[in-house]
């Protein structure tokens, strides 16, 4: 089973960027879909983005939609989720995902990281 590590959240001003990575670890990375899901305290996760194995698909949230870019490398076996705009409602924890075969469904997605925090300041 692939293991996941998120990293680049933290704390910033309401329309700052920040790039999120996760790196995998498994030989299988290059086949999976991943995916960025998010939780903001007391409400449920939700899915964010999504990436086909070979980039040529993405999904977004309508929430991240102009704003979000989600990115793959392959060969570093590495997931990347730039945002730009942030907005106090991004405040959330940021998960990565994998599965296989795209979704936009958060429930599509049961192997995740630890997760990263992101907050947004107004």
């Amino acid at each position: 089973q692939v293991q996941l590590v998120e990293s680049g959240g933290g704390l910033v001003q309401t329309g700052d960027s920040l790039r999120l990575s996760c790196a995998a670890s498994g030989r299988s990375f290059g086949s999976l879909a991943m995916g960025w899901l998010r939780q903001a305290p007391g409400k449920e996760r939700e899915f964010v983005a999504s990436i086909r194995w070979n980039g040529g698909l993405t999904y977004y949230a309508d929430s991240a939609k102009g704003r979000f870019t989600i990115s793959r490398d392959n060969a570093k076996n590495t997931v990347y989720l730039q945002m730009n705009n942030l907005k106090a409602e991004d405040t959330a924890v940021y998960y990565c995902s994998a599965r296989r075969g795209i979704s936009d469904i958060v429930t599509d997605f049961t192997v995740r990281g630890q997760g990263t925090q992101v907050t947004v300041s107004s």
